[in-house]
């Protein structure tokens, strides 16, 4: 005998949330599966559940319309309707923490990359539609770079006025739809001229790619 599925239906998916509305008819089944994020269910109506875990071990969940309960990352069950009548319940999944893991590993590629000394992999971290701001130029607001292949031409540029260069130091942490590295910069120009600045880079990102690179750097006096 076939046991029926449970129907889930999706009501949102962003790069925040995803809720999904799980009926079940008596009897019905999720079968086995593994949340991949931490999550919060709302009974839309009374209801037990019944819930196979590893191991064999098997558990009664009681279900109260309107009253939430959580869980984490991680957990592995197949979920029964085992009442007599048809239940409801919403699932609100907390995406959001994958987008940002996805961007932060995005600046560490990106960090790389510029001490691999390698455009390619630059671009391969920047949107379709990007943009560089450096942090001098004839403006206050520093040189302005905007598409893909200004955004090209000002990275090779850079590369080749230091012959000689390394992003240390680094951290990276990322906020929304903002994401910020510091570093600290040594390099040596075509003239000999050694550098050694702390600086830090303000992303705006697309997705998960980098639309805005930002950068600041401390400017150091002499004489």
């Amino acid at each position: 005998m076939t046991t029926a599925k449970a129907e889930p239906i999706t009501h949102l998916d962003d790069d925040r949330f995803t809720v999904t509305e799980w009926r079940f008819a008596p009897g019905a089944e999720t079968g086995w599966h593994v949340h991949g994020h931490d999550y919060v269910v709302v009974p839309l109506t009374d209801g037990t559940l019944g819930l196979d875990l590893p191991g064999g071990e098997q558990v009664k969940a009681a279900l109260k319309q309107g009253l939430p309960y959580s869980r984490r990352v991680g957990v592995n069950h197949n979920v029964t309707n085992i009442g007599d009548a048809p239940l409801a319940f919403l699932e609100i999944e907390a995406t959001h923490h994958v987008l940002s893991d996805r961007r932060h590993e995005v600046l560490v590629r990106f960090m790389a990359a510029w001490n691999a000394r390698d455009v390619d992999a630059l671009m391969d971290c920047m949107a379709a539609d990007c943009a560089f701001h450096a942090s001098s130029g004839a403006e206050g607001t520093g040189a302005r770079h905007s598409g893909r292949d200004a955004v090209r031409a000002a990275y090779a540029a850079l590369f080749d006025g230091f012959p000689q260069a390394a992003w240390t130091e680094d951290r990276h942490h990322v906020a929304g739809d903002t994401g910020l590295s510091e570093w600290r910069f040594i390099g040596t120009d075509r003239a000999g001229g050694r550098v050694d600045v702390q600086g830090c880079d303000i992303f705006r990102f697309d997705g998960e790619l980098i639309a805005l690179k930002d950068s600041y750097r401390k400017a150091r006096l002499t004489g």
